[in-house]
C-alpha cells in the first residue's frame, strides 16, 4: 500500500523535536538514574554496590512483574482506554495458579493455559462492558479490580497457598520452579520472560497493521471507524492484551516466590501506569512507545534500589517516585498544548 492511499486515521501524526523528547524521556531518566545510582552508591571494599552483579541482577528480577503489566498497558492507554484491575488480577492468576499446581493436582501446561485463559476473558470482558455499554473504562476497571479481588479470596479460601515442588498429592511438578532460578546464577528467568513479551509486543505495536489500529482507534475514534477499522474489536482487544499481560504476570509472580496470595499484586497496576506515564505515552490516546515503556519500568526500578541502598525512607521514595509521574504528565501536557505538539 502506498503513503498515499493510507488511511488518515492510519497515519502517524507528525511530532515536533520536543514532542519526540516526551516519547522518549525514560530513556534520558534512565541515564540520569543510572549516572545518578554510581554517584550516590555506598561503596564496600572500594566497590561501588549499585554496579555490583548480585545487585543488578536483583533490579532486573524487581521489574519482571510490572513491566509485563507495562507492556499491555501500553497497548490500552494508547487506545485511549486504562486498566486499574491488573494488579488484582495477577493476584488472581497467581492463586489460581498455585490452586490448580497443588491443590488440585493439575499438570504444569493445563494449568498454564487456564490461567492464561482466564485472564484474557477477564480483560475482554472489562473491555466488552466498557465498549458496548458506553461507561467509562475507569469505572469498569476499578469495579474489576474488586471482582478479581474477591475472586481471589474465594479462590484461596482467604489464605496463603505455598507451593512446593515435587511427586505426589499437594505438590507442584519441578519444572514451574525454574521461574524462580537464574540463569548462570546470574539472570533471572522471570526477567527473560518479560524481555521476550517486550520484543514481541514492540514488534506488534510496531510493525503490524494491528498495532496501527490500535494508535488510530486511540488518537482519533470517529476518524478511525470512517477509516473502515473495527474500533470495538479493537478496544475489547486491548483490554484482551491486558488480561494476558497480567495473567502471565501472576504465574511469574507465583513462580519467583513459590506462593498464591489474593493479596498478591496490590498497587501493581499503578507502577504500571507509572511506567507508562514516565515512557511517554500519551494518557490521552494515540501516541506512545513500547521502548519508553521498557525503559521506564526498568529507570523506576533502578529509582527505588538506589535509594534503598541509600537507606532513604519508604515514605520517601514514593514521593520520589510520585513527583518523577507528575513532572512527566506535566510536560505531555505542556507538549499536547500547543507548545510543539501533535
Amino acid at each position: 500500500m502506498s503513503t498515499s492511499t493510507v488511511p488518515a486515521a492510519l497515519e502517524r501524526p507528525r511530532r515536533s523535536p520536543l514532542a519526540y523528547l516526551v516519547r522518549f524521556q525514560s530513556l534520558l531518566g534512565l541515564v540520569i538514574v543510572i549516572a545518578a545510582g554510581i554517584g550516590f552508591s555506598p561503596r564496600r571494599h572500594g566497590h561501588i554496590l549499585f554496579l555490583q552483579t548480585d545487585n543488578v541482577a536483583n533490579i532486573i528480577r524487581s521489574i519482571a512483574e510490572t513491566g509485563i503489566l507495562a507492556l499491555g498497558m501500553t497497548f490500552v492507554i494508547i487506545a485511549a482506554g486504562i486498566d486499574l484491575s491488573v494488579g488484582a488480577v495477577l493476584g488472581l492468576c497467581s492463586v489460581l495458579t498455585a490452586e490448580l499446581l497443588v491443590n488440585e493436582g493439575w499438570s504444569l501446561w493445563t494449568t498454564l493455559s487456564l490461567v492464561v485463559a482466564t485472564g484474557i476473558l477477564f480483560g475482554a470482558v472489562q473491555g466488552f462492558i466498557s465498549t458496548k455499554a458506553r461507561i467509562q473504562a475507569f469505572i469498569v476497571t476499578l469495579a474489576g479490580l474488586q471482582a478479581a479481588r474477591g475472586l481471589s479470596l474465594i479462590a484461596s479460601g482467604n489464605s496463603f497457598i505455598n507451593i512446593s515442588y515435587g511427586a505426589g498429592p499437594g505438590k507442584a511438578p519441578v519444572g514451574f520452579a525454574i521461574l524462580g532460578e537464574r540463569i548462570g546464577g546470574v539472570f533471572p528467568v522471570a526477567t527473560l520472560v518479560f524481555l521476550v513479551l517486550a520484543a514481541l509486543a514492540t514488534f506488534v505495536l510496531n510493525n503490524t497493521r494491528y498495532g496501527r489500529y490500535v494508535f488510530a482507534v486511540g488518537g482519533n475514534e470517529k476518524a478511525a471507524r470512517l477509516s473502515g477499522i473495527p474500533v470495538e474489536a479493537v478496544k475489547i482487544s486491548v483490554y484482551a492484551i491486558t488480561g494476558l499481560m497480567a495473567a502471565v504476570a501472576g504465574i511469574v509472580h507465583a513462580g519467583q516466590f513459590s506462593f498464591g496470595s489474593p493479596n498478591d499484586g496490590t498497587g501493581y497496576e499503578l507502577n504500571a501506569i507509572a511506567a507508562v506515564v514516565i515512557g511517554g505515552t500519551d494518557l490521552f490516546g494515540g501516541a506512545g512507545s513500547m521502548v519508553g515503556t521498557i525503559a521506564g519500568a526498568v529507570m523506576l526500578g533502578a529509582l527505588a534500589n538506589i535509594l534503598e541502598l541509600n537507606d532513604v525512607s519508604a515514605a520517601l521514595q514514593l514521593l520520589a517516585t510520585g513527583a518523577i509521574i507528575v513532572m512527566a504528565a506535566a510536560l505531555q501536557t505542556f507538549v499536547n498544548s500547543g507548545s510543539g505538539g501533535r
